[in-house]
């Protein structure tokens, strides 16, 4: 996702904001925004539980606004050299904070050494999710912070020290502590599961370092990807989110968290009705686990998995192009223990029709460790049922090992693949230091793809790619490839179904088979 900006997302005591550095950026940005939110749990009464908008959101807002919280941080952070070009301020640990150092690192001069470092303060949200002091905010409204306060919204508007209980990285959420000496106002979860399109919605929080300001709106969309994440799934809403919102929460209409707001789509910084917010069916568990260990445990499958698309369905012979292909299964992993196979199209996942790859990791890691689901797949064909133990996801685990090889194959002359548009040839060792494959690659080198053909059309295939299988059949040869393409054509096959390993990953690409 390329997105460029014009200010920064988050609130800086005695900082201009980067509109006035002149900086102006043509793309579109997902801008992370810091602040907070409260709500007592009272039972909403009838005139905001009807459908449709309440005459007025201030009874709400009264029962909310007291648990809604300001996160305000201290850090150290080192000063840049001077630059007529200066980078906007990003949230640490935003997704976009190192996309953006890179892209501003190339047009600025070397920082200077002697610089001293400066003590930068930033403001956000949060909100109490529990009487004794516990506080949900986002990861990266606090992420590398020396101090954390959190000031609360009462009339002497009481700021506390915060501890932190537990951060997780992965959905962007963090959990804290205060000690008030009594009990605090609090929210508590609603049901993000039931929550429809084109139903109110308010959000709460702290923009601009203004305060507990609240806004309302409508949700406008369900499981959106944004880009920041492999569990992206975001509520969208299109009540007014700016600079400082990160870590408030979003509400229903009987006053219950539904969402937790993370993100904004800006070219501007500011609000222009495109927010988004981590679900409650995802925050929950997270900060659950949070409270109780300080760290979060998700269920390990242990395969790669990439989306179908409508040639790669027509090849494995599917209805239609969902549900997530298996690429690579991980040795040793609670997949291989139960017979996962590459090629494998996984459809369903303890009785959740899996509609895509996107859908498969939130769905195992919300799963406990340990507990024995059933995973419904097609395999050539034939749809089959089996029964897996999930492990527990490891940070090794996100790369996944490259299978043994077994040796290299005797050099010979590159083959052309008729129909294909490729010319391949066996892996010898001048060809393995030519395209640089590692010692265990096993299989057929694409050595060059025609400029016109639909592959390269379509970018599918490029010289150095390693063809591992044809039509889900293992290929150690460029005569294995010509008998695999001969059989598919034969067979009327329009399309054909390649296995490729580049860069140490497999993926499927289904290749348009034309005439001879």
């Amino acid at each position: 996702m390329t997105l460029p900006v014009t200010q920064p997302v988050r609130s800086r005591s005695g900082r201009p904001d980067a509109a006035g550095a002149g900086v102006q950026a043509r793309r579109w940005i997902a801008w992370l925004l810091l602040l907070p939110l409260a709500a007592v749990m009272v039972a909403a009464p009838p005139a905001l539980a009807q459908r449709g908008a309440p005459e007025s959101f201030a009874p709400l807002a009264e029962r909310i606004l007291p648990a809604v919280v300001n996160v305000s941080t201290t850090q150290t952070v080192q000063n840049r050299g001077r630059s007529p070009v200066p980078m906007p301020e990003f949230p640490p640990g935003s997704p976009f904070e190192e996309f953006f150092r890179d892209f501003f690192d190339r047009q600025q001069p070397q920082q200077d050494p002697n610089t001293p470092p400066r003590r930068a303060t930033s403001l956000g949200s949060g909100f109490i999710i529990d009487p004794a002091g516990y506080v949900v905010t986002n990861n990266h409204v606090i992420d590398g912070a020396d101090e954390i306060r959190v000031i609360l919204h009462d009339q002497e508007g009481t700021e506390l020290k915060a501890e932190v209980i537990g951060v997780d990285k992965e959905t962007d959420l963090a959990l804290l502590k205060v000690d008030a000496g009594r009990k605090l106002p609090a929210l508590s979860w609603g049901d993000s599961e039931k929550i429809r399109v084109g139903d109110w919605v308010v959000a709460i929080g702290n923009p601009f370092g203004l305060g507990g300001s609240v806004t309302a709106g409508i949700i406008s969309a369900r499981a959106r990807d944004i880009g920041a994440g492999r569990y992206d799934d975001f509520l969208q809403t299109d009540a007014s989110i700016n600079r400082g919102n990160s870590g408030g929460p979003l509400v229903n209409l009987s006053g219950d968290v539904i969402g937790i707001n993370t993100a904004i789509f800006s070219q501007t910084g500011g609000s222009i009705g495109i927010g988004f917010a981590i679900p409650s069916a995802m925050a929950k568990n997270v900060i659950a686990q949070l409270r109780e260990s300080g760290k979060v445990r998700r269920g390990w499958l242990g395969v790669q998995i990439q989306n179908i698309s409508p040639e790669e369905a027509e090849a494995l012979r599917l209805p239609e192009a969902k549900g997530a292909l298996v690429g690579m299964v991980n040795p040793g992993g609670p997949a291989e223990k139960a017979g996962l196979q590459p090629g494998d199209v996984i459809l369903s996942f303890d009785g959740r029709e899996v509609t895509n790859s996107r859908s498969l990791p939130r769905m195992v890691a919300d799963t406990p460790v340990g507990k024995k689901v059933p995973v419904e797949l097609i395999r050539r064909g034939k749809r089959e049922t089996v029964q897996v133990v999930l492990g527990e996801l490891q940070p090794q685990d996100v790369q996944l090992a490259n299978a043994p090889g077994q040796g290299d194959a005797a050099p010979g002359k590159p083959e052309t693949i008729e129909g294909v548009g490729i010319a391949v040839t066996s892996i010898s060792p001048e060809v393995r230091r030519q395209f640089e494959l590692d010692d265990d690659v096993k299989g057929v080198v694409i050595t060059q793809v025609a400029p016109n053909s639909p592959a390269a059309v379509r970018q599918q295939l490029r010289a150095g790619d390693v063809i591992v299988e044809v039509s889900q059949e293992e290929v150690g040869s460029p005569a294995d490839v010509v008998a695999r393409v001969k059989k598919a054509r034969d067979a009327g096959q329009k399309a054909l179904l390649l296995l490729i390993e580049r860069r140490g990953e497999l993926v499927f690409q289904a290749v348009p088979l034309t005439e001879e």
